[in-house]
């Protein structure tokens, strides 16, 4: 991994968090080359050492708590200490837990996509928890607990959930944790995605290949190949109630 800082100096927080870090710096050209290119400067047009192989596109997964992921509900965050109860699904279904295999892939697939801790920490809390966009975007920095692993999301006004405490699983856990040490060294209050990261989060999940259930082929519009987000949301929203989709 190369960091690259457009800087004269690192800030007082990168300084920080590179103390205990074994790793090398380069501050000229040529001491770059030296550490990526055994001191001699690549020649133009000159292949790389490893050629990579093209490999085939993952075929897409699709995946139930991906359902309202795009949902415009508006649950409002907790200006105050909160700690919620855990949820007890009230109000709404709990989300179909991932197998063991889908839980693998999907964290392999997120960890290749992305190098953002907040937006990966966003999708995979998705899959565990079903939560809307929204609701993500109310989880502070202090709403995480490593051990045991919980995640609190915030609903005063209980338009959704309520505020609730989700159990995190094992492999979710590595994806909170970078967010949460993200958010305090760049002093942000969103552990997860900001308000406006909905656009980020959604594409993300499309790069990795993970999607809700989509529509059946008879019923489906606009361009082949594109993810429907908003499908059972939008039957829901008229009445119509959940109906089987391609999985």
């Amino acid at each position: 991994m190369t960091l690259v800082v457009h800087r004269p100096r690192l800030t007082a927080a990168l300084h920080r968090s590179l103390a205990f870090v074994p790793h090398p710096r380069a501050a000229t050209l040529a001491e770059a080359h030296a550490l990526h290119f055994d001191g001699h400067p690549p020649k133009a047009g000159a292949a790389p050492r490893t050629a990579a192989v093209p490999l085939p596109a993952p075929a897409r997964i699709n995946l139930p708590s991906l359902d309202r992921l795009v949902s415009y509900d508006s649950p409002s965050p907790c200006l105050g200490p909160c700690t919620p109860a855990p949820i007890d699904w009230r109000h709404r279904p709990a989300p179909e837990p991932l197998t063991c295999a889908q839980a693998a892939e999907a964290a392999r697939r997120i960890h290749a996509t992305t190098a953002h801790p907040q937006l990966a920490a966003a999708l995979a809390s998705t899959l565990f928890t079903g939560a809307s966009f929204q609701q993500l975007a109310t989880a502070r920095s202090d709403d995480f607990y490593d051990a045991p692993g919980l995640l609190a999301l915030h609903d005063r006004t209980r338009f959704t959930d309520g505020c609730a405490t989700h159990p995190v699983p094992p492999w979710a856990g590595a994806f909170l944790r970078a967010a949460t040490r993200y958010a305090n060294l760049t002093g942000t209050i969103h552990m997860l995605a900001g308000p406006g990261d909905r656009p980020a989060v959604l594409g993300l999940a499309d790069k990795a290949r993970l999607r809700p259930p989509q529509p059946p082929a008879a019923v489906r519009t606009g361009k082949r190949g594109s993810v429907v987000w908003d499908w059972r949301e939008a039957r829901e929203a008229h009445g119509y109630g959940p109906a089987p989709a391609d999985r």
